[in-house]
């Protein structure tokens, strides 16, 4: 008898080793610590326009703090690495982007698999890459004008992108092989920098996801030659699109995701799924979606994993037929 109570004794603590920190915390109503949402590129980017009110808007019905992590670089890899080392305890996740689809192509090195090594949870947005220009310094004022002016001076403007295989890059080198045109690529560390260069002058423009660009558009400092999508974005009606402007094979969209580390306990990953689909019930954050040019999603779990494991293919596509490198 004593040896059985002995091996019983043994099984409950191995048992809850097992279970973890997550044993601990499910005794409470989850959230029951603050929530931090990585995010690999610096603030002022796009995925940075959509996780700031997305993280607002989930502190207020959750009553805890959903903290935004910037761990910019690489194009988004060593955020995306960073998380996928993170302990899997329900309250870190990770906010990526269709460059994380693009990355595998671009990076054969990487110390981590955005299919194997996370587990998908949700699509939070999608919107057009939009084609973007200096006023200033570009004089074009549409994009047939645009392709005019490049074609006339092969590589005498250039394009600023997030970095080295991310999708602004991607986006302009497939633009460019559409088009037959050159023009030269400018990587940043993100988005934001890049836009920052692009309203001061120092590029010329960007292929660029709509929701980081949308206010700067709206405030005139950088002007929208076309989104390449087949509709006119929510909120942006007067830019035509790439079917209109003459160019209708460029179709790009950019997309932002979330996803948890490997293992972290479904229960977790369960109750951010309902939250996210309670915060996009709501009118104001709905209303911030429109004014970057996003419709609400509704893909998650599986379903984003599988739209996630087809875009990996489709990039790995375009970087082999663009001849696309890292500069």
């Amino acid at each position: 008898m004593i040896s059985r109570r002995h091996a019983l004794c043994a099984m409950a603590v191995a048992v809850a080793a097992a279970v973890g920190p997550w044993a601990s915390a499910s005794a409470q109503t989850w959230p029951a610590k603050p929530i931090t949402i990585v995010v690999p590129f610096p603030a002022g980017g796009g995925t940075d326009a959509f996780a700031r009110p997305l993280s607002a808007t989930m502190t207020k019905q959750l009553g805890m703090q959903v903290v935004i992590d910037n761990k910019g670089g690489a194009g988004g890899t060593v955020g995306a690495s960073i998380a996928a080392r993170a302990a899997p305890d329900g309250y870190t996740f990770f906010m990526g982007a269709v460059h994380h689809a693009i990355a595998p192509a671009m990076y054969p090195k990487l110390d981590y698999n955005i299919l194997t090594d996370f587990v998908p949870v949700a699509l939070l947005s999608k919107v057009p890459q939009v084609i973007v220009v200096n006023p200033q310094k570009v004089a074009a004022k549409d994009l047939k004008q645009l392709l005019a002016e490049v074609k006339a001076n092969p590589g005498k403007l250039n394009y600023g992108s997030a970095g080295n295989g991310t999708s602004h890059h991607l986006a302009g080198e497939l633009f460019k092989m559409q088009t037959g045109t050159f023009i030269t690529h400018i990587p940043y560390r993100g988005a934001g920098p890049a836009l920052q260069d692009l309203m001061a002058g120092q590029v010329d423009m960007m292929f660029d996801g709509l929701g980081s660009s949308a206010t700067h558009i709206k405030g005139g400092r950088i002007k929208a030659l076309a989104v390449a999508g087949e509709q006119r974005a929510p909120g942006f009606p007067d830019i035509p699109t790439t079917i209109e402007a003459g160019v209708p094979s460029y179709q790009v969209s950019t997309w932002y995701g979330l996803w948890a580390p490997k293992n972290t306990p479904p229960e977790a990953i369960s109750r951010m799924t309902a939250e996210l689909r309670r915060a996009f019930a709501n009118p104001e954050l709905r209303d911030a979606w429109t004014a970057l040019g996003s419709e609400i999603p509704t893909l998650t779990g599986k379903a984003f994993g599988s739209f996630v494991e087809s875009e990996v293919k489709r990039w790995a596509e375009v970087a082999k037929s663009s001849g696309a490198k890292i500069d």
